[in-house]
């Protein structure tokens, strides 16, 4: 895969990543039950197949999820930017639930803590997971511009940032990268958050292109009904009405568009994200070596304007429905 600069840095990034969220496994938001060693083969397949970097979290699986990781790359470290994240916490892993923190006593020990999951010397992306509390973001950030320091860090990015936030941690320190969601489904960053990051030099690799699984036309309503009881997305907006229904019907116009451009509907999903010129590269989750197989094959997949317009419209035609579903407001 041809790599791509991100921001500034001397960071060079696959256009895609490996998503490593589910692959954690059980707590507050996961995605059921997993299979680690088919999630760990799943890592190893990425490689071969060169997927250049991993996104992974402690959060996932509250460390699970990087102990995987760290599994998988063993004897592999040199083919592989790794990329985890800090500022959720946990205190009993049997209630599998997380809380925000952006202590620097808590991002110092949340490194270290990651670099023994991981097994390795320095974290090559580390990224705060969400700004939240917001008052506590310059205080991280200090923290983050330490850890480089100390050689632990090589690039220290963020995670679900506002411009405004942004602005406050460029003040104390380069910020290497944005980690938003963007997809067909999300398109809040194009407003503002992307035109100011690639005014300011600040990478962007976006998550959940495929919407957490909405948009690889995969989903009926009979198996969202039947995801496990510990699925996060049984309670996910996007997933129930008024949005639902709306989504599966955008979804039918993207399988008739992809079908005719001869791929897949999640690599058409990807295409468009990587076609935003701000975008380095996305992040795609796999739970199976096959699964992330069949993404790759669309990774150079091209995208005509006319194509870019059809998808407009579905766009449209899709905004049209949520609004006729969503409940009328009035006392």
């Amino acid at each position: 895969m041809q790599k791509r600069r991100l921001g500034r840095s001397d960071l060079y990034l696959t256009p895609l990543g490996l998503g490593t969220w589910a692959i954690g496994g059980p707590w507050a938001y996961g995605w059921g039950a997993q299979d680690d060693a088919e999630s760990v083969a799943t890592i190893g397949r990425a490689l071969d197949l060169g997927v250049g970097w991993i996104d992974t979290a402690p959060a996932y699986g509250l460390g699970h999820a990087e102990t995987l990781v760290g599994q998988a790359i063993r004897g592999r470290r040199d083919e592989v930017v790794i990329a985890t994240k800090c500022g959720l916490v946990w205190d009993d892993p049997a209630q599998g639930r997380v809380t925000n923190r952006l202590t620097a006593a808590s991002i110092e020990k949340e490194a270290e803590d990651s670099l023994k999951r991981l097994g390795i010397e320095s974290i090559d992306l580390y990224q705060i997971h969400w700004p939240n509390p917001d008052a506590g973001v310059e205080e991280a950030w200090e923290a983050m511009a330490r850890l480089i320091e100390r050689g632990k860090v090589r690039h220290a990015g963020v995670s679900n940032f506002s411009v405004g936030q942004l602005r406050r941690a460029q003040a104390l320190h380069p910020v290497t990268s944005l980690q938003p969601p963007y997809s067909l489904l999300d398109r809040g960053v194009e407003a503002e958050l992307l035109p100011y990051c690639a005014a300011h030099g600040i990478g962007v690799v976006a998550y959940g292109p495929l919407a957490h699984g909405l948009l690889t036309g995969k989903y009926t309503r009979a198996r969202l009904a039947d995801l496990p009881e510990d699925d996060w997305r049984r309670r996910g907006a996007r997933f129930q009405e008024p949005e639902l229904s709306a989504n599966l019907a955008f979804v039918e116009g993207l399988r008739r568009i992809a079908e005719s451009e001869g791929c897949s509907l999640a690599g058409l999903a990807i295409a468009w994200v990587l076609r935003h010129p701000d975008i380095a590269s996305a992040i795609v989750g796999a739970r199976s070596p096959a699964q992330i197989a069949e993404t790759v094959k669309y990774v150079d997949q091209a995208l005509s304007a006319e194509v870019l317009g059809a998808i407009e419209r579905l766009l449209d035609e899709r905004e049209g429905l949520c609004r006729e579903r969503r409940p009328v407001e009035g006392p």
